[in-house]
Formats: structure tokens, sequence, C-alpha cells
């Protein structure tokens, strides 16, 4: 028997009080942390500003992630593809990501 798992996709919604400059700036600062982090074991990993929109990639587990981050002046709406095998565990990885980006972006 053959098992056939879809791509799932992603969508959280942050709601942040910092205004649009401080939440990108914010979401700058936590992906060039999660690249530092991350080292070798993300592989190949690329992000790109195209005005608001954060675009970017990894490999990770040998799979291949894609998303992008809408900065807004109120909300913040990531999107992430999540191939395979990484499809089976969206729900938990959406929990984490909610929680995550709630504590990037609350007013300190």
């Amino acid at each position: 028997m053959r098992w056939i798992v879809m791509s799932k996709a992603i969508t959280v919604n942050i709601p942040h009080e910092l205004g649009r400059a401080e939440a990108r700036r914010r979401i700058e600062e936590g992906f060039t942390r999660f690249s530092t982090q991350m080292g070798a074991a993300a592989g190949a990993f690329t992000k790109s500003w195209d005005g608001d929109r954060l675009n970017f990639a990894l490999q990770a587990m040998g799979q291949a992630i894609s998303g992008s981050i809408d900065v807004e002046e109120t909300v913040v709406r990531l999107e992430v593809l999540l191939p395979n095998l990484l499809g089976m565990i969206a729900g938990k990885l959406k929990g984490r990501l909610q929680k995550e980006g709630q504590i990037l972006l609350e007013k300190k």
C-alpha cells in the first residue's frame, strides 16, 4: 500500500500594537536569530522583502518549506507551506508559530 501525504498550508494571524515599521524590524531580527540557531541543520535558507511582505524558503530534514509574512499596521499574517511528512504535524506547528509570534510581537 502506498501512502500519499499532500502538502499542508498553515496560516497564522498575529495581532500587534507595534505599528508596521517596528513589527517588520522585530520579524527581521527574529529571522536572523532563527537562521543563526538553525545553522547547518536548516540547509539552504533564503529570505527577501517585497514591500511589507517577507518571502522565505528553507530546507529542513530533507524537506523544502516556503512561506511569506505580510506585515500590516495591526496584524502580521504568516503563511507556511509544509511538504509531505511535515504536513502531518501542521496542527502542532501552527500552535507553536502562533505562540512564538505573539512573544516576538508583544509590546515591551
